[in-house]
């Protein structure tokens, strides 16, 4: 997890994260004890998310969108502004989990009344991002890739794409995106709610 403090303080993502992260929990009425039972992360992880000490890597974003019923896009999309019809390049949210080398843009992000959504994902050259449960189960996923070499596994079968590859799922359980390759894996995610 990353560091974000600054003599600025917290990232503004990062602080309106923590506050979107700390109003759903509250919303359910949760104790962070209770959520870290159901979410499987630490006490100390979810209250200093919540008070945005840290950016929390994907994989702690993953397991909380699983416990709250959202994906990732949902989330992240509920602490930035009303999504337009149009989205320019330039106002495309990105995301990073330096930890693991890994860079989400949110392409097209989420509409409450629309199921699909497409991300533009990077991993870095050696990364290893691992997902223990989906955030919603049965989540539909197509991997399309771009540039460089990505391995795919989900139900225990690694699959490896080259470029222009594209493999579809749906996701029940574990997953794990790894850059395989020498550089840079770039790919889209098309993502359907279930």
């Amino acid at each position: 997890m990353k560091q974000n403090l600054t003599d600025a303080g917290p990232d503004a993502v990062d602080a309106r994260l923590g506050a979107r992260l700390a109003e759903l929990r509250a919303e359910h009425g949760w104790s962070l004890g209770e959520l870290a039972e159901r979410s499987g992360v630490s006490r100390s992880t979810l209250s200093r998310a919540e008070r945005a000490e840290i950016s929390p890597t994907a994989a702690v974003l993953n397991r909380l969108c699983n416990v709250y019923g959202r994906t990732m896009s949902q989330l992240l999309s509920e602490v930035e502004a009303e999504p337009a019809l149009l989205l320019r390049a330039a106002d495309q949210p990105v995301w990073e989990d330096r930890a693991s080398g890994f860079v989400r843009r949110s392409v097209s992000p989420p509409h409450p009344g629309l199921r699909g959504e497409l991300v533009e994902g990077r991993l870095a050259p050696g990364a290893d991002l691992a997902y223990d449960r989906p955030p919603v189960p049965g989540l539909e996923q197509h991997i399309w890739v771009l540039e460089g070499t990505l391995e795919v596994t989900a139900q225990d079968v690694e699959h490896r794409l080259d470029a222009g590859d594209c493999l579809r799922l749906r996701v029940w359980g574990p997953t794990r995106f790894r850059c395989a390759g020498p550089r840079e894996a770039r790919y889209v995610l098309a993502v359907v709610l279930p």
